[in-house]
């Protein structure tokens, strides 16, 4: 495995971390539950060093875009399907938007 496919797969494994971190924040009741808590940090600290790791490899720029723009989205998405958060079509074009936007970005970083 090439040192650019395995930060691609950092980034992934990253963008993951944050989202599972993420829907445990939403648990965490203002950290003053321990277990969603402990996994708040252990996600998000996964999360940061994953994408230190495909930084080195990748632009700065696109690895941060991909990031953000693909935690967003995903995040968005689990929390219309899991939570019942409204799918309304303004919400729905601004994840289209995220996700041509992070294309683009990659494709214009070749």
């Amino acid at each position: 495995m090439t040192a650019h496919a395995f930060a691609w797969m950092m980034l992934a494994a990253s963008v993951l971390a944050e989202v599972l971190g993420t829907l445990a924040l939403r648990h965490a009741d203002g950290f003053s539950r321990p277990l969603p808590s402990m996994a708040v940090v252990l996600c998000y600290g996964c999360a940061i060093w994953w994408m230190s790791i495909s930084v080195k490899h990748l632009e700065m720029g696109l690895t941060y875009a991909v990031w953000a723009g693909c935690g967003t989205a995903l995040t968005a998405l689990l929390g219309i399907a899991w939570y019942g958060e409204g799918a309304s079509l303004l919400r729905l074009s601004g994840l289209a938007c995220i996700v041509v936007g992070v294309v683009a970005l990659n494709l214009s970083a070749r």
